[in-house]
């Protein structure tokens, strides 16, 4: 009599097991911010990635996924293609209208807003487990930072950084106030050499002599797309700094130094200790 009573309790929890295993084997996530991906990965999600867009480089393993294009230009199609039922990207790259390309078909899209700082970070991988239901994972991810966060001892120093994205020598640009290559110069407790402009303008000889930077930082792929520190010392205007007189040129992984991420601390800490070299 007992089994008998039994056996409807078990079968509904069985059941129950079963749609939660088959919802989660269905989910079919596409990325389309490099940050995104690794919040995605961290909390446990990476095998329900289907693609991701160029900026994903993090993990590594996420490389060998269907790329959509560059978080600044993509276009509905090739999204829709890999038949996702969510879409996770960032609102300051998106454009509207392919947002509501992406809500008229019904796929649940989750556009979120990206701060550039710890407690922003944060914020992001709490909304980002939120939409993968999996907010006690976001949790616990958040505590892993605020451990991090009070072990980490940053010293000021009295250097200014300059940032320059640089794609060939040809295309050079340099960072202002409110971007994130900003913020982590500040958070590694220097200061940024470019100011009176936000966002990213052409880099000039004139304003590169005028900031004399003690540090010229950039991704390393910017700089192996100048020929090194040899080809940057080469650019008008650079030996005249201070920090090309000294040669003292840092160069870091793009998405390590600037995505916003889990690892946020970990690049703070590694771009302070390349500052104190």
């Amino acid at each position: 009599m007992q089994l008998i009573r039994l056996r409807p309790l078990l079968i509904l929890l069985l059941g129950s097991l079963f749609i939660a295993a088959s919802t989660q084997a269905q989910r079919r996530i596409v990325s389309l911010n490099g940050t995104v991906t690794e919040v995605v990965c961290a909390l446990g999600f990476e095998k329900s990635l289907v693609g991701v867009d160029v900026t994903s480089t993090y993990p590594a393993s996420v490389q060998k996924l269907p790329k959509v294009g560059h978080n600044r230009n993509i276009s509905a199609e090739p999204v829709l293609a890999l038949q996702p039922d969510l879409i996770l990207a960032t609102s300051n790259f998106l454009a509207p209208a392919v947002i509501g390309q992406f809500n008229a078909t019904g796929v649940k899209t989750v556009v979120l807003q990206q701060e550039y700082s710890v407690e922003g970070t944060k914020k992001l991988i709490r909304e980002i487990a939120a939409a993968l239901q999996a907010t006690e994972k976001g949790a616990t991810l958040c505590k892993q930072l605020d451990q991090q966060q009070r072990a980490l001892k940053v010293i000021p120093q009295a250097k200014k950084v300059l940032f320059i994205y640089a794609r060939g020598a040809g295309t050079m640009m340099v960072a202002g106030q409110e971007t994130p290559l900003d913020k982590i110069i500040t958070l590694a407790g220097a200061k940024n050499a470019a100011s009176g402009f936000k966002d990213f303008k052409p880099l000039t000889t004139e304003a590169l002599v005028a900031a004399n930077p003690d540090v010229i930082l950039l991704f390393d792929s910017g700089l192996e797309s100048v020929g090194g520190v040899t080809g940057l010392l080469k650019v008008p205007g650079v030996q005249q700094t201070t920090a090309g007189k000294q040669q003292k040129i840092i160069a870091m992984d793009g998405q390590f130094l600037s995505g916003f991420g889990p690892r946020v601390l970990e690049a703070v800490k590694v771009l302070s200790e390349k500052l104190k070299a």
